[in-house]
């Protein structure tokens, strides 16, 4: 990824750069396919924190590849993706500059790894994240929640935004 600026053609302002990233908020199974809980992996590099698996968009990848890749090169787990839960692109939501983020809910099975960027894996109950969490992963685990409960729809994800 590029980390120069472009600039618009019609008024020849600069165009911040800006990422895509993809999530998995991965369900653990059993062999039974009993729920254990989420999987969050401890970030070994800046900002610090408790996070959602997931990372960069590469070059020729689409979301889903993304979002699978990341999970296997962080946590070790082979994912099977199940849905989207949103997109979350609020400025500020990443210290790093603007990032687009679609996460995706997945399933897995097996014992999970820090691989990669991950300092460390837990396995947890979603209603009990430990802190301090990443980015704004506090608020998409609060909607993954809410999805959960059935209290809300995809479509009521839109416009839903965490605080700069």
């Amino acid at each position: 990824m590029s980390s120069e600026s472009a600039f618009c053609p019609s008024c020849d302002g600069q165009i911040p750069p800006w990422r895509v990233t993809a999530d998995a908020i991965v369900e653990l199974r059993d062999k039974h396919g009993s729920n254990l809980g989420i999987v969050l992996i401890e970030r070994l590099n800046p900002p610090p924190g408790w996070a959602i698996p997931g990372g960069f968009l590469d070059p020729g990848e689409d979301l889903e590849d993304c979002a699978r890749r990341e999970a296997l090169e962080e946590t070790g787990l082979s994912v099977e993706l199940s849905g989207l839960l949103g997109v979350y692109s609020a400025p500020g939501r990443d210290p790093r500059g603007l990032t687009v983020t679609a996460v995706y809910v997945a399933t897995a099975t097996g014992e999970p790894v820090a691989m990669d960027d991950a300092k460390s894996v837990m396995i947890v109950d979603p209603a009990k994240p430990p802190t301090p969490m990443a980015f704004d992963h506090d608020l998409i685990l609060e909607h993954y929640r809410s999805w959960k409960r059935g209290q809300r729809d995809l479509g009521d994800l839109v416009g839903a935004k965490s605080a700069p």
